[in-house]
């Protein structure tokens, strides 16, 4: 990939270049769904964690878990989950504004001092689109996702996952991506445009 190709990944609709990684290990917690989906979440977020040679842990020191995901079916139903407003600032707002635009995902990012990510929110809307996917796409797109902070309007040309026969599997380019942006000569967070040359030169 070019530099001009992966700086499109971080940069955003208002022109600004944001990227951002998480320095702190995952620690993910699922609502809404049953064990068997669980289950499923947490290997396609382990899977990308280990693409990228990070690591998880069991819990964060500080916040107990650091990636919250919601499965529901009406963004209604978040403003009845106790003390969330907390944690999203303008939750009312949101969900009214996400209920009408019918959007089916959003992510919270939260993040360090040092403008690493400290956590992330991510709502799944189980919308008709949705509910005809496999859980596993479902899981795989929302792990790859959540590993970056990637631009607002970065999988609106390129999906983050790739069909492969029957199997859908992680896009060569999106993995290529992930793996080089968490090298650990590389900072964790910049606004540096410059950033992606260098992980045009850790993929090439």
């Amino acid at each position: 990939m070019t530099e001009d190709e992966i700086a499109q990944f971080f940069t955003r609709s208002s022109g600004d270049y944001i990227f951002a990684r998480w320095a702190r290990p995952i620690v993910p917690v699922v609502f809404g769904t049953d064990d068997k989906t669980l289950a499923t979440v947490k290997g396609a977020v382990e899977a990308v964690v280990t693409l990228a040679g990070h690591r998880m842990a069991e819990t964060d020191f500080e916040q107990g878990a650091n990636l919250m995901v919601f499965f529901f079916r009406d963004w209604r139903e978040l403003l009845e989950v106790p003390d969330l407003n907390r944690l999203v600032e303008g939750l009312a707002g949101l969900v009214a504004r996400l209920d009408a635009e019918g959007a089916n995902q959003y992510r919270h990012f939260r993040f360090e001092e040092t403008g690493a990510i400290r956590a992330c929110i991510a709502f799944i809307r189980l919308d008709d689109s949705l509910a005809d996917m496999a859980a596993e796409t479902i899981a795989l797109s929302l792990a790859a996702q959540v590993i970056l902070l990637w631009s607002d309007t970065a999988f609106h040309n390129h999906s983050p996952l790739a069909q492969v026969g029957d199997r859908v599997i992680l896009s060569p380019d999106i993995a290529d991506v992930i793996r080089a942006a968490y090298s650990p000569v590389l900072p964790e967070a910049t606004r540096d445009q410059s950033h992606a040359l260098r992980l045009a030169a850790r993929i090439g």
